[in-house]
């Protein structure tokens, strides 16, 4: 069995997670989206972008399995999950589940009151969400070219 590490991603990572969160952008989501919508995430997804936020109002936790980066999840104001990405190589192996909960005790260190998370789920993406507790809570929406359905989970429940 694979041993993991956890951390927060340091300006180091960037360039890392951004490759990782592209790879599984093209293989899972690009095909739902339009040009302008691919270009959106892109620009969204790209290393400079990601470390940026992460001098702001973002984190970003990251895990890895003999130095080998194996997911993210950034989080936007301690509420919100922006990207959750797992390499092929390592899912269905429960680390969706422990990078949300890893996110979850973070964000509890620094504000303590959370109680609902949410994100837009790509479609790819709904049936892992739903496993992991969130509800969809409105209508599938495209915004700058990019399909998404709002979820959200409340977490006194957890």
């Amino acid at each position: 069995m694979a041993e993991f590490t956890f951390q927060l991603m340091g300006q180091e990572d960037a360039a890392a997670v951004s490759t990782l969160v592209l790879s599984g952008f093209d293989t899972y989501i690009a095909s739902e989206y339009a040009p302008p919508g691919i270009a959106e995430f892109r620009k969204y997804a790209d290393a400079a972008a990601l470390a940026d936020r992460a001098r702001h109002d973002h984190f970003v936790v990251i895990v890895r399995s003999e130095g080998v980066l194996a997911g993210m999840i950034e989080m936007r104001q301690n509420n919100h999950v922006s990207l959750l990405f797992v390499a092929e190589a390592f899912q269905r192996q429960g680390l969706s589940r422990t990078l949300l909960d890893r996110a979850i005790a973070e964000v509890r260190d620094r504000a303590d009151e959370l109680e609902r998370m949410t994100v837009n789920s790509s479609r790819y993406g709904v049936p892992a969400y739903k496993a992991l507790g969130f509800r969809q809570t409105g209508p599938e929406r495209s915004v700058n070219g990019m399909l998404f359905t709002p979820m959200a989970m409340r977490l006194d429940a957890r």
